[in-house]
């Protein structure tokens, strides 16, 4: 029996909340966003997609205008701080594949996706609309919400936590202080910056190993720039943080370059946590993405993971009104995320971190060492190999269509 009422509220306008309304909406489903702010987030922040993610941005329809802003990685590699290669991942071996990773920062998706939703005539997006509480019963639930014209009260079949890493939605689930995981005693440096990598012989993403000056840089655009995220030592206020970053570009850098060589766009310190909220469901609501999980950026995995989530809660709101599920679908949509953060995204990112600084990078080829980088090496030389490789990340999917089991 199909549910042609059925009314989900999203509650963050950002890209991962954006994609789920657009997914919905398109299959006729009503559906709100609310976004506490005056406007999208025009912060850059995460810049590559998967190809899990790529899947889900290709069933939303944008995939089309997303490669028109974005582009098409091709090596991502791992140096010595002199430059030294070491190994690398060859996303060239998936040419003509349509899930192939790509590149464009978040702000620019957000505007894509938004551009799309618009045209939907079941969705909307409503701004300056902060969620203070929420409440449930049986039938509904429903968010109380400060708008410019006062307090009002929303109501929805199902309401989905979209709104990022302090999610007020989490935090009335489960509690202001409870987010279980850990904060990682580095911070991180975030970059945006106009300088000539490639003359070095550097590819489209480059890993530093080294015990002191680790970073990643990545070209991130079309014109020219790229990211570049450095690894500093906890209790460093911001202030020295940007004083440090001159000297930090010169001796990390290809040529080290003095600021008169590159222009910096974009300087954003800020930590990173690992950690995963207690359920992803909680009767009527559901979280999904940065408001209920959190990993370090080192790899893509949060963004990927964040757009696999709702790609596949998109499958299990569409089961449900569809007919073709029930409301315990959602059990699997908590029980399998949090697995898929538990298993694949926690323990690889954490990884691709500590490999960066804990590796001595004059030994880290040797056998036995990093066995990840030990496959990177073999696969220069098997297609079949790199291949998978390539593909790894299409395990953070899940076909919730194989949980249907109604007719």
């Amino acid at each position: 029996m199909t549910r042609p009422d059925l009314k989900i509220i999203v509650v963050g306008a950002g890209p991962a909340g954006l994609i789920l309304a657009l997914l919905l909406s398109k299959q006729g489903i009503p559906v709100t966003v609310l976004e506490a702010t005056s406007e999208l987030d025009n912060r850059p922040r995460a810049t590559h997609y998967g190809p899990p993610a790529m899947y889900e941005l290709r069933r939303a329809g944008v995939l089309k205008d997303v490669l028109a802003e974005g582009f098409l990685p091709e090596k991502v590699c791992w140096r010595k701080l002199d430059g030294t290669f070491l190994a690398a991942v060859d996303n060239d071996i998936m040419k003509g594949d349509p899930d192939r990773g790509a590149c464009l920062p978040l702000d620019r998706l957000g505007k894509v996706i938004a551009r799309h939703l618009a045209k939907q005539p079941t969705a909307e997006v409503i701004f300056n609309h902060k969620v203070l509480g929420i409440g449930q019963n049986d039938e509904k639930a429903w968010v109380n919400v400060s708008t410019p014209t006062g307090t009002i009260t929303l109501e929805a079949d199902y309401i989905v936590g979209c709104d990022g890493a302090n999610s007020q939605i989490r935090r009335s689930l489960h509690g202001d202080m409870n987010f279980p995981g850990m904060t990682w005693d580095e911070q991180i440096v975030a970059t945006n910056v106009y300088y000539d990598f490639y003359k070095f012989g550097w590819e489209d993403a480059n890993f530093i190993i080294h015990p002191e000056h680790w970073f990643m840089a990545s070209r991130i655009t079309r014109d020219g720039m790229w990211r570049v995220s450095y690894g500093e030592k906890g209790g460093v206020s911001n202030e020295e943080l940007k004083a440090r970053q001159p000297m930090k570009f010169q001796q990390m850098l290809p040529g080290n370059p003095t600021p008169d060589q590159y222009r910096l766009a974009n300087f954003s310190p800020y930590r990173v946590h690992q950690r995963l909220a207690d359920k992803m469901r909680v009767g009527r609501f559901l979280l999904a993405a940065d408001a209920a999980h959190l990993c370090n950026p080192f790899g893509g995995m949060g963004l990927t993971g964040g757009i696999a989530d709702v790609g596949g809660l998109y499958d299990c709101l569409y089961g449900i009104w569809s007919g073709q599920a029930g409301p315990e679908i959602l059990d699997r949509y908590d029980t399998v995320r949090r697995q898929k953060y538990n298993d694949i995204v926690n323990p690889i990112s954490s990884q691709n971190l500590r490999r960066m600084h804990e590796s001595d990078p004059d030994t880290v080829l040797e056998p036995g060492r990093d066995e990840f980088l030990e496959m990177c090496v073999k696969a220069e030389k098997d297609p079949k190999l790199s291949l998978q490789m390539a593909l790894w990340m299409n395990e953070l999917r899940y076909d919730f269509t194989t949980e249907y089991t109604r007719t």
